[in-house]
């Protein structure tokens, strides 16, 4: 069976990967690490990739993941990426993250204020059904304020111009938090917001094993 290497979002972990029917394959969760002083994404995602001993590996990256993931892609043409609810390049981001790397306030928020955020901005996430709810409070709650905001930072700095050809992009029509008129995805999930691996599952897990499989 088909090894395939999962890596979650920002704040997130294995459980947002939950509701999708993963049984034609076999599911990797990649752990986060802690990050080095001073590591920026590119440094952190080759450090990552480390983790994985396959030659030629199916890597599935969700929102911050798919980043990590398209930097891995780029590292290694042998890998087969599938990024979903996230960006290739540092100009899918929206004006206002944008906006934050002009003025960068993320740096002057105390680390326990992190969850804080999360949770007033779980609106942007899109999860609506009453199981899908509890786990992304779960997440919010489990976050790590340390680790978010040195990825906030991380994906503020991130600078990269490159669409690797190995990778294939995912990407919902409702999406709130990287809204779907700044990316160019390979695969439209109409009605998909930013959590759509939860909301959407049927849709994306029959989706990801064509994918995979073929």
């Amino acid at each position: 069976m088909q090894n395939v290497y999962f890596i979650s979002g920002l704040g997130a972990d294995k459980r947002a990967f939950n509701f999708l029917d993963l049984s034609f394959c076999h599911p990797i969760f990649i752990d986060w690490m802690e990050p080095l002083p001073k590591e920026n994404l590119q440094q952190y995602a080759l450090r990552m990739y480390q983790q994985i001993p396959d030659k030629k590996p199916v890597i599935v990256g969700l929102s911050f993941g798919g980043m990590l993931t398209t930097e891995m892609a780029i590292a290694n043409p042998d890998v087969k990426g599938i990024i979903i609810s996230s960006n290739k390049v540092h100009t899918e981001f929206p004006t206002l993250l944008k906006f934050g790397k002009i003025f960068p306030a993320y740096k002057w928020i105390p680390e326990n204020f992190t969850k804080k955020i999360n949770s007033t901005l779980s609106w942007f996430l899109g999860v609506k059904g009453i199981e899908q709810r509890k786990i992304r409070s779960l997440l919010i709650q489990d976050s790590d304020p340390k680790f978010t905001k040195w990825a906030i930072e991380a994906i503020m700095n991130w600078k990269n111009k490159t669409v690797p050809k190995n990778i294939v992009h995912i990407h919902g029509t409702r999406d709130k938090l990287l809204p779907y008129r700044y990316v160019k995805p390979d695969y439209t999930i109409v009605g998909g917001e930013h959590l759509m691996v939860m909301d959407k599952a049927e849709e994306i897990s029959a989706l990801l094993k064509k994918l995979i499989l073929d």
